[in-house]
């Protein structure tokens, strides 16, 4: 009786591979939703850097109100924006996508041979002949609708959006937008010297943009976690420093 080879699994901590009994159930775990941690990476990104540039060069006028009127001004266009913007790109995601079918379902229809040689054309790398691929072509040329699914994410690389997608994102985003935004400004709220409001702003939001940036890098690199970290807050520093510089020296050269 030939006995069957046991199944190999990735031991976690050296990643060396093990043997797994085959009886035994494997489970995979990948990461999912990726569209939503896109959009809160998108939205809190800008919300923590673009009110902290904005928050750091009006604090060189010396008067906390202005920051604080013209923080939330931006914070609450700055958020409709962005919810804006996601819900346009998803929707035109979902309009692309429709677009792409309906050519696909009439060269299906009306130029089958060619579609079949594309089929063929996808599989032979992976090693499978024409006569190999011929089963999987007949099965497909009787659905239609399956072949024009087949199409669309083997050749096309192109999956149905979610229809509901186009609200999400816009909330999403434009809800993350807004609270990363309301990080820096939060200390001009409590304090009158604009100078000391600044320091303490600056140093939560470079936390918050530590923190962010680790947080990020583990859900997508976490390889490159602590380098993301480290650059996320420089980006969002260098940003702040430049409106500060910038309005300091309109300043100067007004009077």
């Amino acid at each position: 009786m030939k006995m069957s080879q046991p199944l190999l699994s990735k031991s976690s901590p050296n990643h060396q591979y093990e043997a797994i009994p085959d009886n035994s159930q494997h489970e995979e775990h990948h990461f999912e939703s990726p569209e939503i941690i896109r959009d809160i990476v998108l939205g809190l990104s800008d919300g923590l850097t673009v009110p902290f540039a904005l928050a750091a060069g009006l604090s060189s006028l010396g008067d906390s109100r202005v920051v604080i009127i013209g923080g939330c001004a931006e914070l609450i266009s700055g958020s409709i924006s962005m919810g804006c913007g996601g819900y346009l790109a998803a929707k035109s995601d979902l309009d692309h996508y429709d677009t792409e079918r309906r050519r696909e379902e009439w060269e299906v229809k009306n130029c089958l041979n060619a579609e079949i040689q594309e089929i063929v054309d996808i599989l032979s790398p992976y090693g499978l002949d024409e006569a190999t691929v011929s089963p999987i072509i007949e099965k497909l040329k009787s659905n239609p609708e399956k072949f024009v699914d087949f199409m669309m994410k083997f050749e096309l690389n192109l999956e149905r959006p979610d229809p509901s997608r186009s609200l999400k994102s816009a909330f999403t985003i434009g809800m993350s937008y807004f609270i990363g935004g309301l990080v820096p400004l939060i200390p001009y709220f409590f304090m009158d010297d604009t100078t000391y409001a600044l320091l303490v702003s600056s140093i939560i939001t470079i936390f918050c943009l530590v923190i962010f940036g680790f947080v990020k890098a583990v859900y997508t690199s976490p390889n490159n976690a602590v380098s993301s970290a480290i650059q996320t807050a420089f980006v969002g520093a260098l940003a702040a420093a430049a409106a500060y510089s910038g309005v300091r020296l309109v300043e100067v050269w007004k009077k």
